[in-house]
Parts: C-alpha cells; structure tokens; sequence
C-alpha cells in the first residue's frame, strides 16, 4: 500500500488532526513531516480532548506506529509534556518515534524569537514565540542541534558550546539581556536525551520498512499551504514548508509513493495573528462565526480571523499541491446562517484576478468578488450519509467542486470522530 498525504489548504487550523485522526483508523503508520509546537492539532475522541501539539494524530489507535519526522522541530520539555499527559490518560505511547536527524528548539531560540518579535514593533509578525522561526534559522546556517546528538553527550557539549558562544554574544550585545549558562543548558537537554532515548530512531527507515510491507501510511502535515515560506503570504508565513514537498523532504520520503494528496479545508477561511486574508467577514459576522466555531488557537488560545470560503486561495493551494481530494471540515459551524458567500476571484480596480498573486501590497488591495448561496439553517451533526445532507448543504459542497476543480471526499459535521460524510471512497 502507498502513502496518502494530509496537507492544510489555507492558513492551518483546518481540522487536519481530526481528519488524521479518522483516516488512522485504517493506517498502520501516521508520520509528521514538518513544523513545530507553533501547530496544534485538537482531537477528541473515547479518551477525551486533547490539544496535540507534536506527537502525531494517530497516537490514539494501539496498531498505529507514530512517527515524528527529521523536517519537524522539536522542543523536548513539550514532546515529554504531551508523552507523560498522554500516558496519564491511558494511552499507549510505546509505537512513538522521533528521527534522529530532527532539529531541536533550543532556550536561546525561544528567547529570540520573542526579542525579535518585540523588535519588530508594529511591524511583528505574529509568531507563537515558541523558538520556531529561530530554530529553522539555525538548521539553515548549520548551527542547530538534532535529537540523535543528545545521545552522545561529549560531543553534544562541544557543539553546544561553539553554538551557545554566539548566541550569548546576540543576547548580551544586541538585547541587553543575560546571557545562558552552557552548564545549565547542558545538563537539562541530557536530561531530556536520556527520557527521549528510547524514541530516538532513524525513522526513514521505519517508514520505507512500512511501506514495503505495503502498508497504509498517512503523511500529517502542520499549518497550511498558504503559511509556505516560499508559496505563502509572505513574510506572514511559517519557516517551514507545509505543502506536498515539504511532506517529502520532512520524512524521506520518494514521491513514487504516494497515492492521494488529501487537501483539508473549513467550510469557511480562519487566519491567526498578521497577515492578508482576503475574505475576511464584517466584525459582526466573523465574531458570530468565531463563536460558533469556537475559533480559538489551540497553541496560543488566540482568536482567530474569520473568513467567507476563498476560491482563488483554494484553487492555488490544490495546484501547488495536487490534490487529489478535499476533506472539508465545520460545515456544521454554518448550519444557522440564512446565506453564505463564497469568493471565485478578485477585483483590484478594474481588473478580474482569478489567480493568487505573490505581491503582498496587491493581495492587500484585492477585492473579492463573491457568489451567494441560500443557506440551509438546519442541524448537520447527525447526519452520516452524503445523500441525506440538506440540498443546500450539498449544493455548498458542490460549488466548493466546482470552484476549486477538485472532488470533495470527506466532510465532517461535528468535532466527533464518528462526526464524519465520506461523498465518495476513500480508500
């Protein structure tokens, strides 16, 4: 069996973990392949909610071996707060492994990447301040630690040292502030190593033995396309890459393995913190949304911007992509709204854009132009079957279809795992 692919197609926050979550039900290895713990998944299922920050989605089924792949960086006090929360819930933690070749969020990352967040003053970019960026920065210029250097401590401290020299220079001389004790440092991040140690792995080997035992393996991706460092808002992006090829080089993976690419949407746009988001509803419409929603960042608890359905973003995601599917998630979130809009282009002045430019001062000037949709003002949750969904429920959908030019193979009603249509097969 080959890989399937679960790919953000806006700003992340779109219900990939729940998505990941009900597909890990026939899988046998779920793998994450990028970000940090500046994404959060939320699942909710017999065990409870929980608000997954690094540990894959899939961790919740006893046959499902979870990796966490080389692309993805890692603070190690927060992937042992989700292993020990976790285990104190009685789930079974034991098929969880990180890649060796994983970067590691250092102390210095985190406190850079508040400092320079502050710099930035009124120009910020909205980041969770959680070392991500900086950590990203460090795997770039060849100065960042992965997780399989914890295990040999001698030369761990030698890196550490040569890293930690500069990083104090920055600290004291640019910021005015204290500088880290490499001791201290040190001494918590062998600690961490040695709790780690049993996860520690090549885990593209892993992957490549799955799936030549021609197993089902489910690709978890991070935030959302269009948060790509090269392909997003720029700069209101990730540091990472989020879409198709970042899945690849996050995990090892040959694209001669996958089968679908599976593209998750809301029914509706959400963006948290800066940036353009075209579709942005009236304040009182996007709070009523919010609301409903319960739009909320599961990393930060920051409320997040509320959107009509952009078309021209979803037509741009699933052409960097390749989708060979959408997943769309919340449709229940619009079961009150008497009408619905969803955007097929962009005016600026007297010109039609179809297209998503990468100019950030043109897309900030973009107008869309939308098409509305009676809406269905009925309960969704539970309904199971396609057929058996409002004839303006399902007629959303269809224009979804028929904006995007993709097939819509999963939406789901509820926040319930069980909450969930499959129009079409998926396996």
């Amino acid at each position: 069996m080959p890989a399937i692919a679960i790919l953000g197609g806006q700003w992340g926050d779109e219900g990939k973990g729940k998505v990941v979550d009900y597909l890990a039900q026939r899988a046998h290895t779920v793998a994450r392949f990028g970000g940090g713990s500046n994404a959060g998944h939320t699942v909710i299922n017999q065990y409870g909610e929980f608000r997954m920050h690094l540990v894959p989605s899939g961790v919740f089924y006893p046959h499902v071996t979870c990796l966490i792949g080389n692309g993805v960086v890692v603070d190690p006090k927060v992937l042992l707060e989700e292993i020990d929360l976790l285990r104190g819930r009685g789930v079974d933690t034991s098929r969880l492994f990180l890649s060796d070749r994983a970067h590691l969020v250092m102390p210095y990352h985190v406190l850079l990447d508040g400092l320079e967040e502050e710099a930035r003053g009124a120009g910020a970019l909205g980041t969770t301040r959680r070392g991500i960026g900086p950590s990203y920065v460090d795997k770039a210029a060849r100065l960042g630690i992965r997780a399989g250097e914890l295990l040999d401590r001698e030369p761990f401290r030698k890196r550490l040292a040569f890293v930690l020299e500069q990083k104090n220079a920055l600290l004291t001389r640019v910021y005015g502030r204290e500088p880290l004790s490499l001791e201290g440092v040190f001494n918590e991040y062998c600690a961490y190593g040695e709790r780690l140690r049993p996860f520690i792995r090549d885990t593209g080997l892993l992957l490549e033995a799955a799936l030549e035992r021609g197993e089902w393996v489910v690709l978890e991706g991070a935030q959302g396309a269009l948060l790509d460092l090269d392909f997003g808002t720029y700069p209101y992006v990730t540091s990472s890459s989020p879409t198709i090829g970042g899945a690849l080089t996050g995990l090892g993976v040959s694209s001669r393995r996958l089968e679908q690419v599976l593209g998750v949407f809301k029914a509706y746009s959400t963006r948290v913190g800066e940036g353009p988001l075209p579709t942005e509803m009236e304040k009182e419409m996007g709070q009523r949304v919010r609301e409903r929603g319960h739009e909320y960042g599961a990393t930060t608890g920051r409320p997040r911007r509320c959107g009509w359905f952009d078309g021209v973003a979803a037509r741009y995601a699933s052409r960097l992509n390749g989708f060979t599917g959408l997943a769309i998630t919340r449709l229940d979130v619009l079961d009150e709204l008497p009408a619905l809009k969803l955007c097929g282009a962009y005016k600026v002045g007297h010109e039609t854009l179809e297209h998503f430019p990468a100019s950030l001062p043109l897309l900030e000037r973009c107008q869309p132009v939308y098409e509305e949709l009676p809406g269905w003002q009925a309960p969704l949750r539970n309904i199971r079957r396609f057929e058996d969904l409002p004839p303006r429920a399902r007629a959303y959908i269809k224009k979804i279809e028929e904006i995007t030019s993709c097939p819509v193979v999963l939406v789901s009603v509820g926040p319930q795992r069980e909450e969930t249509i499959l129009p079409r097969p998926l396996f």
